[in-house]
């Protein structure tokens, strides 16, 4: 960064971060209303706010363990993706503000897809894999691609067990390592498609005084970089959900990849301290150059009163000392931060959630929960609809077509016309112990709360062919159906309030997500969905 570009950057921080009293406040002023963000084609909400300043989230909905790239002078992004397939979505930006998808490079169901780590050696790129498959212990996989958009490579099984959250770093060997959680490391061979050696241990994290109030240790998420003569490696301690305070981010260097590592003396660089600041659990961290030579820290949090959105991706900067450390700048992001620049004539847009089904978005908007079978043998596209076969006997058991949601209150409406004996609706779904919903038949209207059919509240009415509108406005799900093409509506007498329905009640590390299911015997037609952000 040049030294006025640092001293502008510098001075917007710091009227972004310290807002002044103003004229006879008390001391401990009510807090202000927090800015408003910049809203895209469908009402979400925009980071970029296009007065050369951004408001977190960069990404917002579920996009927890961010793992970025930077490539030249594009940046690639994933995430983790759990139990979605197709999965493993990559996303670019040239701003690491404006955001797009790219490809969902994992179609072979391995199970659960935890932390990953997004990489380039050499001119492939990787994505290095914890996965537990069904009935089965954590495995580490890799795939590779020679164009960031594919074809991806099926996984390789690395015969690394037991290991979550890695990241792959080469050391000053020319070696090619593999870090994981704990913290401990393991040699690859030349094409980092294997093991080359034993696993073992690599670094013994910072420890913060035992008072503090946090989920466990839990050291995890290494990240790692090689900068003027260091190994900066980036850690996530404290647990990943819990008390709010417990997430946190630490850094330790050294100048040899076996080390030893030296504490960074600012641990923690990112920590929540109160129940009050609006991004809860911030953690999980990569480091990353951006446009005009200013670094970043980009990781996840949830957002005060929202985990039902599960964790969004943050970013603060952050600023090298003279000393070789550095420090985040970004305080609790409850303010607008100067943007990282923006190169000439580029702005992506915003990501539309609605979707005429003219093209495959699978894998890149929507994915199945926990399939059984490949997506392509439930879902057939043509002449604007999306045909999706019957599977399982209902919610509880069926593999739902699920997307994420971004705002804290919205509105979805898709047209559903069912055939055969099959039923089917729409849900919000966190998981199959967790969802609430409608399902249409040709005779009824069902009720679901709670995970499980409330016969009491189903209303008699054959529903073949229905326009369905789902509203989540900031927890309260309002549900209407109408039969003659969106002329008039009816609404349905029950209601669900969905607050509690997140991580720290029912566990997985998920996010409550619309989702569209079909189950009996049979198929739905899906068109025209759209979704809208409501003030």
């Amino acid at each position: 960064m040049n030294p006025t570009r640092r001293t502008l950057f510098k001075a917007a921080l710091a009227g972004a971060a310290t807002p002044a009293l103003a004229a006879g406040a008390s001391a401990k002023p009510c807090p202000p209303p927090l800015p408003q963000h910049n809203h895209g084609v469908e009402g979400q909400r925009v980071a970029d706010l296009g007065n050369g300043m951004f408001l977190n989230p960069i990404v917002s909905g579920d996009h927890p363990d961010p793992t970025i790239l930077k490539d030249g002078d594009d940046y690639y992004m994933t995430f983790s993706s759990f139990n979605a397939y197709p999965g493993i979505v990559i996303w670019h930006s040239k701003d690491l503000l404006n955001w797009t998808p790219v490809t969902a490079a994992l179609t072979q169901n391995i199970g659960t897809v935890w932390a990953l780590d997004l990489c380039k050696h050499g001119d492939r790129y990787y994505v290095y894999i914890p996965a537990l498959p069904p009935g089965k212990g954590w495995g580490t996989y890799v795939i590779w691609a020679d164009d960031i958009a594919g074809p991806w490579s099926d996984p390789v099984d690395m015969k690394l067990d037991n290991c979550i959250d890695p990241g792959h770093a080469v050391g000053e060997d020319g070696k090619r390592y593999l870090f994981v959680n704990g913290i401990r490391k393991v040699r690859l061979t030349d094409d980092g498609l294997a093991t080359d050696g034993e696993l073992e241990p690599a670094y013994s994290p910072w420890r913060y005084p035992e008072h503090w109030i946090t989920e466990n240790f839990a050291p995890e998420g290494p990240k790692l970089l090689y900068r003027n003569g260091y190994h900066y490696l980036v850690t996530a301690v404290g647990g990943t959900a819990g008390p709010v305070t417990g997430h946190m981010v630490i850094a330790a260097r050294s100048r040899s990849i076996h080390g030893p590592w030296e504490h960074c003396p600012h641990n923690p660089l990112v920590r929540t301290l109160s129940e009050d600041e609006p991004w809860w659990s911030r953690g999980h961290a990569t480091l990353v150059e951006g446009p005009g030579e200013q670094w970043w820290m980009v990781y996840h949090g949830y957002e005060n009163g929202y985990r039902t959105l599960g964790r969004q991706t943050l970013m603060e900067p952050i600023e090298w000392t003279d000393d070789g450390w550095f420090k985040a700048l970004g305080g609790d992001l409850s303010q607008p931060l100067p943007a990282p620049q923006k190169p000439a004539n580029y702005n992506s847009g915003t990501f539309a959630l609605s979707d005429d089904f003219s093209e495959n978005k699978l894998g890149i908007q929507w994915s199945f929960d926990s399939p059984k079978v490949a997506a392509e043998q439930r879902a057939r596209y043509g002449d604007k609809r999306l045909l999706l076969t019957a599977d399982g006997n209902g919610p509880a058991d069926t593999s739902p077509l699920t997307c994420f949601p971004a705002d804290h209150a919205y509105q979805v409406e898709v047209n559903l016309d069912i055939e055969d004996d099959a039923e089917a609706g729409i849900l919000l779904f966190y998981n199959h112990k967790a969802y609430v919903g409608l399902g249409f038949t040709k005779d009824v209207v069902k009720n679901y709360q709670y995970a499980e059919e409330h016969p009491w509240a189903a209303v008699q009415i054959p529903s073949r062919s229905v326009r369905v509108r789902l509203i989540n406005d900031k927890h309260v799900v309002t549900y209407q159906y109408s039969h003659d093409g969106g002329k008039s509506w009816r609404t349905h007498p029950t209601r669900m309030e969905v607050s509690g329905i997140h991580h720290n009640v029912f566990g997985g590390f998920l996010s409550l997500r619309v989702a569209l299911y079909c189950s009996g015997e049979g198929q739905v037609a899906l068109s025209d969905f759209t979704y809208r952000a409501l003030s």
